[in-house]
């Protein structure tokens, strides 16, 4: 027994060391935006907004460092962007379920958590041969950029009569309250989850073109959020967004170099 106990403590060192080496890759604007993040969710995790009760408040201010560490980590293809990635899941969930959101609180239980474990496993079984905490990158061929684009256009309209026949009048109940028009926001909501899944798929299988459609998606939530008047979302989506653009540039660095090297 003390053997195997002995044995788990090493290989919950090792993640804390490997998790260490991730945080010292990261650049100094990406860290200028995790103390911008911090600041935010700090002080409305003490001052919440009006109508935000003070456990959700908690929960944002979780969400919002564990989801910049995640795609912070994510961008470099490094693979311990995936425990940042399971709190963030777990926690945003419960905001989304509070708000009503229900195509992307499904997509965050029922798509991302899985997903986040296949990928962690995947992204060790295909390590970059320089650094082995990252995942070496492919890229598509323009005819598997076609089927998928086509293969999020299905899956929306989809998600959407699925929603809207399941879900009812609670699908998306706060934009009543904001004035939105609904039908969009559902519209909206259901290219989210879309986009989301086959993001996710092509993260699994470590393909560079993840990050074009992950912009699509950040750009959209950044416009929601500011529509909403939510200041940690929408820093947190906007830190996402930038760091979308520097995933490109890093897989798409990480993909030459293994075509090199086959």
């Amino acid at each position: 027994m003390d053997g195997i106990t002995a044995n788990v403590k090493e290989k919950e060192a090792n993640l804390f060391v490997k998790i260490g080496r991730a945080f010292k890759s990261l650049k100094w604007y990406e860290i200028l935006m995790c103390v911008i993040m911090l600041g935010i969710s700090i002080y409305y995790a003490i001052e919440p907004q009006e109508g935000t009760p003070q456990w959700l408040a908690i929960i944002n201010f979780i969400s919002g460092l564990c989801g910049i560490m995640c795609i912070f980590f994510c961008a470099k293809a490094n693979r311990m962007n995936f425990p940042f990635a399971m709190v963030n899941t777990i926690v945003f969930a419960i905001y989304l379920g509070y708000f009503g959101i229900w195509a992307t609180f499904w997509l965050e239980v029922i798509v991302y958590t899985p997903l986040n474990i296949y990928s962690w496993i995947n992204w060790y079984k295909h390590k970059d041969e320089d650094d082995k905490l990252l995942a070496k990158s492919k890229v598509l061929k323009w005819w598997q950029h076609l089927i998928v684009a086509a293969s999020i256009i299905a899956l929306t309209v989809l998600v959407y009569y699925a929603l809207s026949f399941l879900a009812g009048d609670t699908w998306m109940k706060f934009a009543t309250k904001y004035g939105w028009n609904v039908t969009a926001m559902k519209w909206i909501d259901a290219a989210i989850f879309a986009i989301g899944i086959v993001a996710s798929l092509l993260e699994a299988f470590r393909y560079k073109a993840q990050y074009g459609w992950w912009i699509v998606t950040d750009i959209i939530a950044v416009a929601q959020y500011v529509l909403k008047g939510d200041p940690v979302y929408v820093t947190k989506k906007a830190i996402y967004l930038i760091e979308a653009f520097v995933g490109i540039r890093n897989w798409g660095k990480l993909a030459k170099k293994n075509v090199k090297n086959e």
